[in-house]
């Protein structure tokens, strides 16, 4: 064989290799197909909103798509005082402490509304570590992080709990230990007993 049919196998045998480890432009990329509104989980949908002006400490937040349907506007005030939990799949601490913040949600009943913000994960892997954890409290998708950006947050988990209003009246930093920290918190910041 000669050096100029040597080098044109090599370049049609490359390119049939480099076009079998794509995606076709007509075939979404794994990460892609799984979808908010598309994934199946135990997670509540999120709770219908009073129809307020976003006002809120976190108005220039887009609103969040809600696993189990809905959205989550936090910049407008949820009309009772809300606890949100920035978690994911990815965040070791976060495992220990989401069975706590479901049942900080049971206890809140009307009270208090306890949301969850899954926060820089992918949809299948949230959706999975919620239902392996036995959570049901509504979640919100924030693929990219911009609640805890907009609190100057970094890393997991965050506790934020918001007045009424959307204001934030308090941020716990790093995991709490036990739901009886939570009510504690909720307490001294929201004003409710739980």
């Amino acid at each position: 064989m000669s050096a100029g049919r040597r080098a044109a196998a090599l370049l049609l045998g490359a390119v049939a290799l480099l076009s079998a480890c794509t995606a076709s432009a007509d075939e979404p990329a794994p990460e892609q197909r799984a979808t908010v509104a598309s994934t199946e989980t135990d997670l509540a949908p999120c709770p219908e909103q009073p129809d307020e002006p976003a006002t809120g400490d976190l108005a220039g937040v887009a609103p969040l798509e809600c696993f189990s349907g809905g959205t989550l506007d936090l910049g407008r005030g949820q009309g009772v005082p809300t606890v949100l939990n920035l978690w994911a799949s990815w965040c070791g601490p976060c495992r220990e402490e989401l069975p706590l913040v479901q049942e900080l949600a049971d206890l809140g009943g009307d009270r208090v509304r306890v949301l969850g913000v899954i926060s820089q994960d992918g949809v299948p892997q949230a959706a999975s570590f919620a239902d392996d954890s036995g959570v049901t409290l509504p979640g919100a998708f924030d693929r990219d992080g911009e609640v805890a950006a907009a609190l100057g947050l970094q890393g997991l988990p965050h506790t934020v709990f918001l007045a009424a209003d959307g204001s934030v009246a308090f941020v716990k930093l790093g995991p709490v230990a036990s739901t009886d920290e939570l009510r504690a918190l909720v307490a001294e910041h929201l004003g409710v007993q739980l």
